[in-house]
């Protein structure tokens, strides 16, 4: 699909953040993720959905291929534009990520690419939003494919966003800088699986929300929150992989977020709902707010604060 990402008249853009659905076969805890996803795009009306992984548990599909398409539905046929990056689930049993990417693109309302073939990954690519009634990019949405389990002997565990990715990244950012008078162009990334530096900003900054399990991100630090500071341009990240944790926090002004899971098909917590993470922008400004959508129709504004340890309040 080759349609342009444009701000809306009243210079807003609102971004649904589906995580972790874990679609399976059409079964009832599907059946509740689909009824969960069509809530959530009938209250918010959305520009653009992000799937940040983990669409399918490949491992327990009839049809992988098909799951992927029934996972999808409810964005489709609603004609909102969408993108998707792969969690460790999607392609780990009798299908690849060159196989669902292709899946991804017979869909008309599809924004996901392949991206570069010489580098790590399938689905690293940006996605560019551009000035209402222009073609001026506003905003920057880089999709990084967070890989699945590490292929390394010596180190367990999952895997991470490779070198060569950052690489890719960084020249995208130098590019979209030149092409907009040397100033970076206003950024959010979007992977499946948390960097450290997640659980970096739980340990020493206050962040808003619910942390109930560990921080799952790979046991090495590759470099990509370095290298987003260093270019100036993100100023969000947004992931899955952690069902019960919802939390975002500012770790030198860089804004780390969790989605909130939206799949029934899979682990969660009694008393933590089902929902969604809403991102929403506004020509001409860096930042960006962000709510939570849950599966009774609540709207969560304000996240409970946390505090790091050994601050008074």
């Amino acid at each position: 699909m080759n349609q342009s990402l444009h701000y809306r008249e009243d210079g807003t853009f609102t971004i649904v953040q589906f995580t972790d659905l874990h679609w399976q076969n059409g079964e009832p805890d599907d059946v509740l993720t689909k009824l969960l996803m069509e809530l959530v795009l009938d209250q918010t009306s959305p520009d653009l959905v992000v799937f940040t992984g983990d669409l399918i548990y490949s491992k327990d599909c009839i049809d992988e291929k098909q799951s992927l398409r029934d996972a999808v539905r409810p964005v489709e046929d609603r004609g909102i534009p969408w993108a998707a990056v792969y969690g460790n689930h999607d392609s780990e049993h009798l299908v690849t990520r060159d196989e669902l990417m292709k899946v991804q693109r017979e869909h008309k309302h599809c924004l996901s690419s392949a991206g570069p073939e010489d580098i790590h990954g399938v689905g690293n690519y940006v996605l560019l939003l551009k000035a209402h009634g222009s073609d001026k990019p506003e905003h920057a949405l880089y999709m990084f494919d967070s890989g699945s389990y590490s292929s390394l002997p010596q180190l367990e565990g999952y895997e991470w966003i490779h070198r060569d990715q950052i690489e890719w990244y960084v020249s995208q950012s130098k590019a979209l800088r030149a092409a907009n008078g040397g100033e970076p162009l206003p950024a959010l990334a979007f992977f499946h699986i948390p960097l450290p530096e997640y659980d970096e900003v739980w340990e020493k900054e206050l962040c808003f929300g619910s942390k109930h399990e560990g921080v799952a991100s790979p046991r090495i630090n590759s470099g990509l929150f370095a290298a987003m500071m260093e270019m100036g341009d993100v100023g969000g990240t947004f992931c899955g992989h952690d069902h019960v944790n919802d939390y975002w926090g500012a770790l030198h002004d860089i804004r780390l977020c969790y989605g909130r899971a939206t799949g029934y098909q899979t682990y969660g917590r009694e008393g933590f709902p089902r929902g969604a993470r809403i991102i929403r922008l506004k020509q001409g400004e860096r930042g960006f707010a962000t709510e939570l959508r849950l599966d009774d129709g609540s709207v969560v504004l304000e996240q409970e604060e946390h505090y790091p340890k050994g601050i008074e309040l």
